[in-house]
């Protein structure tokens, strides 16, 4: 009886030892990665900001060249507002920033685009970096209808932050348009948000000179922004001044 019980326990044991390793070596089922959910496209209007750099004899030759595609830009159907714009402290820097009526009126002006592409193409320093962004916070009048006045600067920044942030953010750059818009000298502040990178989020200053932009940055809502935003950063904060072309 003892025999028989010690040869039945020995075989269980032995069962057990060979399916160990087939049991271990079973993979666990892991829950299915839930996808992000698809940036909504964009409807209108649009905002397409447009940023390059040429070689520094030839920026002479590039502000004429973007003028003429600005004055010709107004006239497009479907256009709400241009800027052409030219960097203060690096003036071979350039940058443009259309309003479109709905992606049909963007789509129709992409020839145009491309041809002023061409034309630039041989003093390049760097080709264009296209942008298309929905409106987050915009106030009227038409963008572009501030390049009269004087020697205004308008300021161009882009506010990158980690994702998780994002809502946080939102909210700060709503309040600071909000108080900005009160502050002396100011002709325009807007927030945008970029189509496929919601937590990129730029802004369109505009400000009647030098020293009324000077004094918006000194500003306590300036300051407190710029405290809050800080630790949001997923870069460091790109802010470049223009004048209107």
């Amino acid at each position: 009886m003892r025999q028989r019980f010690g040869r039945g326990l020995t075989f269980a044991l032995l069962i057990l030892a060979l399916a160990m390793p087939v049991m271990a070596q079973a993979p666990t089922s892991a829950p299915a990665p839930t996808a992000a959910p698809p940036a909504p496209a964009l409807t209108g209007p649009i905002y397409v900001m447009t940023f390059f750099e040429v070689v520094a004899p030839s920026a002479g030759r590039a502000a004429s060249l973007l003028h003429q595609f600005a004055v010709a830009t107004r006239k497009a159907d479907g256009n709400t507002g241009v800027l052409a714009l030219r960097g203060i402290a690096r003036p071979e820097r350039f940058a443009i920033v259309e309003v479109w009526r709905d992606k049909a009126a963007l789509d129709a002006h992409a020839a145009a685009t491309k041809a002023l592409g061409e034309k630039l193409q041989p003093i390049f320093a760097a080709p264009f970096d296209t942008r298309r962004n929905a409106a987050l916070s915009v106030a009227e009048p038409r963008l572009g209808s501030e390049a009269g006045a004087g020697h205004a600067v308008y300021v161009l920044t882009h506010v990158d932050v980690f994702p998780a942030g994002k809502d946080q953010t939102v909210e700060l750059l709503k309040q600071l348009a909000e108080d900005s818009r009160k502050d002396g000298g100011n002709l325009r502040f807007d927030v945008l948000q970029q189509e496929g990178r919601l937590n990129h989020l730029p802004l369109i200053e505009a400000w009647r000179d030098q020293h009324a932009r000077s004094a918006h940055a000194a500003a306590e809502h300036t300051r407190t922004y710029r405290t809050k935003l800080t630790p949001l950063q997923g870069a460091l904060y790109d802010e470049r001044l223009y004048q209107a072309l």
